[in-house]
């Protein structure tokens, strides 16, 4: 019954998630801000979706957590890809390596927290803090203004926050729980998501504002 319970709320999460991006990749076409918009919260609402399928292999499903992993670790690199076109390759690759440190340095935690060993335990979450921290003071040392640390820094110990409370309902077996905290964090992502892609827009207005005004030669011929 607990697999079955699993498999029936992994399922309707995944088609949830895949309808809103096949809906999102359907809308604003040609709108280069529509687009990265679009895309942001796809890379991010998947950086949750794949997160809470790991975590629940990680406890339940030890046979498909391989294959769950693998997905969350590319979608850290379609992450840091996202960014390379504003902020260059390198910036990009150093975003993707702290987001890849980000899902190893989950495993201690739910390592600790499946032996109940509150010591390592408390460790581990330390180090994952921190290392969400460093993916904060990444972000704002390239966009200060648009991502203050400050935010930056609350966002990402939200995100924590809570894939830490659905993993402690994942262990537990308690599904219905798990996937109403999922869906939180999942529309948490979405909008940490949302408010990188406005802070590029807002940096580079000139990588978005060529496309959305027509030229006065444009203009005279309608």
């Amino acid at each position: 019954m607990k697999k079955i319970l699993a498999a029936i709320a992994l399922t309707a999460i995944m088609m949830t998630t895949s309808f809103a991006s096949t809906a999102c990749d359907m809308c604003g076409k040609g709108d280069p801000a529509v687009e990265l918009r679009g895309a942001m919260q796809k890379r991010w609402a998947d950086h949750m979706q794949w997160t809470f399928s790991t975590v629940d292999a990680f406890f339940n499903n030890q046979k498909g957590l391989q294959a769950n992993l693998d997905r969350l670790l590319q979608n850290q690199k379609d992450i840091g890809t996202a960014i390379f076109p504003y902020y260059g390759q390198a910036a990009g690759d150093a975003l993707a390596k702290l987001l890849t440190e980000h899902i190893q340095q989950a495993v201690p935690v739910l390592t600790a927290a499946q032996k109940n060993d509150q010591e390592g335990l408390k460790k581990a979450l330390d180090n994952w803090y921190k290392n969400a921290q460093d993916i904060a003071d990444f972000l704002s040392s390239a966009n200060a203004k648009n991502w203050p640390q400050k935010e930056m820094r609350e966002m990402m110990k939200t995100h924590i926050d809570q894939t830490t409370a659905y993993s402690v309902d994942l262990l537990k077996g308690d599904y219905a729980a798990a996937v109403k905290k999922y869906d939180e964090a999942n529309n948490h992502m979405k909008q940490m998501g949302e408010e990188l892609s406005m802070g590029i827009i807002k940096q580079f207005p000139a990588k978005f504002e060529k496309a959305k005004k027509p030229t006065a030669k444009s203009k005279s011929k309608k």
